[in-house]
């Protein structure tokens, strides 16, 4: 999870020179990297689009739901072309940088433009590693904002408002608190599913699916943030590109290949 800012700043740089080459498999109809080669560990604009809808007004107008596997969730328009799915950890500071200061804001873009939709893995690894269970608390409260249409909203406001990776800082009552900043979000029933730990199920289904996505670092699961773009999972020696909003633009653009 953790890599040098420097780094990563550097492979942004040097992928910026072979996206050409290294999202070839990704556009649709392409196979390759997308079947499973290359690396498997992950961490942490606009393109062109036959679509013509009007853009969301702003996340409380996207639509996301719980898929089919009990442990995803789904935000954007379920017709978009685009599929990105992100691997993330509430307590991961480097997931906080991706989401504030990275990739994240142009996939918002993206969404808010009807030209991806998003599958959001929520880890909760970091909760035995470092102590306490804020992680698992922040899924739980995230899945509870989804009972309101209110998960990409709160899920915005967690990584802009996250505590220090080492302090255990997610509590009901900060969760709470932070829910106070999504309007419409707090209610009788969400207060109650935060502190009662409703969606248990869910959060420990959502850990398995990530332990079951690959290893990194030695542990079960391929770090976070680990983004996987129309099938292709970014490998972890190009992974700086998820931190330079602008060639992370330029990616999706290429992976989202030409106009239908």
């Amino acid at each position: 999870m953790r890599m040098k800012r420097a780094h990563r700043r550097l492979t942004a740089v040097v992928v910026s020179g072979l996206l050409g080459a290294a999202v070839v498999s990704c556009a649709p109809g392409h196979q390759g990297a997308a079947d499973g080669g290359g690396p498997r560990q992950g961490r942490g604009g606009a393109g062109s689009t036959s679509r013509t809808e009007a853009a969301y007004p702003g996340l409380a107008d996207v639509p996301e739901k719980v898929e089919p596997d009990g442990s995803t969730v789904l935000v954007g328009d379920p017709g978009a072309r685009m599929t990105v799915r992100l691997y993330e950890d509430p307590r991961c500071p480097v997931c906080k940088e991706f989401e504030t200061e990275g990739g994240g804001p142009v996939l918002t873009e993206w969404v808010l433009r009807h030209k991806a939709k998003v599958e959001y893995t929520m880890a909760s690894f970091l909760d035995p590693r470092l102590g306490g269970d804020g992680s698992k608390k922040a899924v739980n409260a995230l899945r509870a904002a989804l009972e309101r249409g209110k998960f990409a909203e709160y899920h915005a406001v967690l990584y802009q408002d996250q505590p220090a990776e080492e302090v255990d800082g997610f509590t009901d009552a900060r969760l709470l608190q932070l829910a106070g900043k999504v309007k419409g979000l707090r209610s009788p029933s969400f207060d109650a599913a935060v502190r009662s730990m409703k969606y248990r199920g869910f959060v420990n289904s959502a850990e398995s699916a990530y332990a079951a996505a690959g290893h990194g670092d030695g542990h079960a699961g391929p770090g976070t943030p680990t983004a996987v773009v129309n099938g292709y999972q970014i490998p972890v020696e190009s992974n700086g590109l998820l931190f330079d909003p602008g060639v992370f633009g330029k990616f999706l653009t290429l992976a989202d290949g030409p106009s239908a």
